[in-house]
């Protein structure tokens, strides 16, 4: 794909699209930023040790299991083997070999979800409208704010009228490990996305938030995020971490692999996903930082893709952060 955008819009017309939305109060936009803005992770506050790294991907993951410390905490976990991927909501049933693996499925199950930077990712339990369920995935950015896919949040197009709009709750499950949910669930009524996904189903616009009400990112920790040249993000490595459909229920794979193109609002990768993952961190590794340059939103029959951390989206996550 191509490196530059052919359909370039105005500021205005940015400022616009990247007006917040929230399904319990009217928010303010932001002015928008210049290229190399960022904003720290935090390792949080649950004992154990990190998750280490080398360069700039993860460190080989499934090396122990969680303890039995974390398995044993008290938590009904939902059974969603038989749940669909909140994508096909909006965008319809997707077409063999759109949002699969590319060749040889280069994805690692991650099995000690329990330490950072695994228990950032939560797998996530959608309830929209008119009750029908879903997943997805979300990745703490904040105590208390996850990003997601615009899509996870407001359910734009779907055939079936009463589950259009803002989805009734989501169930997060930060660091889940199948039937095993380390630091419990939370379920949240709180939602935001932009003018550009709700008004239009713009995929440049696809991403949105998730407020949960306790300050669980506090225990569990978050990535950072950031905005980067197109220089910067064509030459680094990205990451991606989530909860595919494709696999045994609520287990976490990863993946990675050098960024295939960029453009003014989007990043193209051949990292293997799987539906289920709508709404995953695409992060890079930087100097010793984990930050976030693009939400998991689309598959692709060569590439997948999501939206790009720009100056307004750079802006309306640390307001929703916030």
């Amino acid at each position: 794909m191509s490196s530059t955008t052919t359909n370039r819009i105005t500021t205005s017309s940015v400022q616009d699209r990247h007006e917040p939305l929230s399904n319990q109060l009217d928010d303010d936009g932001a002015d928008l930023l210049g290229e190399d803005a960022f904003e720290a992770g935090s390792e949080g506050s649950a004992a154990g040790a990190s998750q280490g790294f080398e360069g700039e991907t993860e460190t080989l993951p499934g090396i122990r299991r969680v303890t039995d410390e974390t398995d044993t905490v008290a938590w009904t976990v939902p059974d969603t083997s038989r749940l669909r991927d909140i994508a096909e909501a909006s965008f319809g049933e997707l077409p063999v070999g759109i949002e699969t693996v590319h060749g040889p499925d280069d994805r690692v199950q991650i099995t000690n979800t329990a330490v950072y930077p695994w228990r950032v990712h939560a797998s996530l339990l959608i309830t929209a409208a008119d009750n029908s369920q879903w997943i997805g995935t979300g990745w703490f950015i904040g105590p208390h704010t996850l990003i997601t896919a615009g899509h996870v949040v407001f359910i734009k197009n779907s055939p079936v009228a009463e589950r259009n709009g803002w989805v009734r709750s989501i169930t997060v499950m930060p660091g889940r490990n199948g039937g095993a949910l380390p630091y419990g669930a939370v379920t949240s009524r709180n939602f935001r996305t932009v003018k550009g996904w709700a008004n239009d189903a713009d995929v440049r616009t696809d991403y949105g938030a998730i407020i949960i009400p306790t300050e669980l990112g506090s225990t569990v920790g978050w990535f950072g995020f950031g905005v980067y040249s197109d220089a910067a993000l064509s030459s680094t490595t990205a990451n991606i971490a989530g909860y595919p459909g494709d696999k045994p229920s609520g287990t976490l794979w990863y993946a990675y692999r050098q960024l295939d193109s960029v453009d003014s609002y989007r990043v193209y990768y051949d990292i293997d996903t799987f539906g289920g993952q709508s709404g995953s961190s695409v992060y890079r590794i930087d100097n010793g930082q984990r930050r976030g340059v693009a939400v998991h939103t689309n598959g692709g029959a060569s590439t997948n893709s999501g939206t790009r951390v720009n100056s307004a989206v750079f802006n309306n996550f640390v307001a929703w952060k916030a």
